[in-house]
């Protein structure tokens, strides 16, 4: 494609190089993330073709899956080309996306580490602006059984009751172990003294229930800190495993 192909309507272009015709030719594995976008923004601007709108969003995104999985709709409206109806589009497929993967995760036999546990809790902090927390829930094997939200709080913190993590654990029939996750928004992962005080009452009580507090994660602009990872958690799901 040349890039004077670029600045016409997509419905110009030659056919094989059209996105849904693509996609229905050979298959959506061989479509670019922006191709991919093109499709569901669908139509362009006299000067945007769709897929120039898509390349716009990605650029917002860094280029990035995840980031694109962060962004907001504020952020996606603005976008020059691209308005309201188009960025609830955008917002409702990263939803479907972030439900999908969820859904994969339950299939699987274990989370191994710490990775693994960031990739399946980062989606649900998004780009919050304020401290929110959330609780994965495994049994014995290591399982995915569910993810719960557990609080909300303000640009620094959030207030964490370890009794309400425990009695949504011991609703769920066979959960063992528990992975506790928490934002930063401003991304410094560095867990503060408070932090390191409620993983510390965490373990106390939950050994009280046979309820493991296997890692504790800080996530925050893409990245993540793992107590377990640090040698400051007790029993890790790691060292248990080992």
């Amino acid at each position: 494609m040349d890039n004077d192909q670029q600045h016409i309507s997509i419905k110009h272009w030659a056919t094989e190089d059209k996105p849904r015709e693509k996609l229905l030719d050979k298959g959506s594995q061989s479509l670019t993330n922006a191709e991919l976008l093109a499709i569901l923004i669908n139509t362009g601007t006299p000067n945007n073709s769709a897929l120039d709108i898509a390349k716009k969003v990605l650029g917002l995104a860094g280029q990035d899956l995840l980031g694109f999985a962060q962004l907001n709709y504020e952020q996606l409206k603005n976008v020059k080309g691209l308005g309201p109806k188009k960025a609830v589009t955008l917002l409702a497929a990263i939803e479907l996306g972030r439900r999908g993967k969820l859904a994969l995760a339950m299939q699987r036999i274990q989370i191994k580490n710490s990775r693994e546990a960031f990739e399946l809790l980062a989606p649900f902090f998004g780009d919050e602006t304020q401290e929110h927390c959330h609780a994965l829930f495994l049994d014995q094997s290591s399982k995915v059984i569910r993810v719960e939200h557990i609080s909300s709080g303000g640009l620094a913190s959030t207030v964490v009751d370890p009794r309400i993590i425990f009695r949504k654990a011991l609703q769920l029939k066979n959960t063992t172990q528990i992975i506790v996750a928490h934002n930063h928004p401003s991304g410094n992962l560095q867990p503060s003294i408070a932090d390191k005080l409620l993983t510390e009452k965490l373990e106390k009580g939950g050994q009280l229930l046979d309820l493991f507090i296997v890692d504790h994660l800080i996530i925050g602009h893409n990245n993540f800190y793992s107590f377990a990872d640090n040698g400051l958690i007790t029993l890790s799901f790691l060292r248990k495993q080992g």
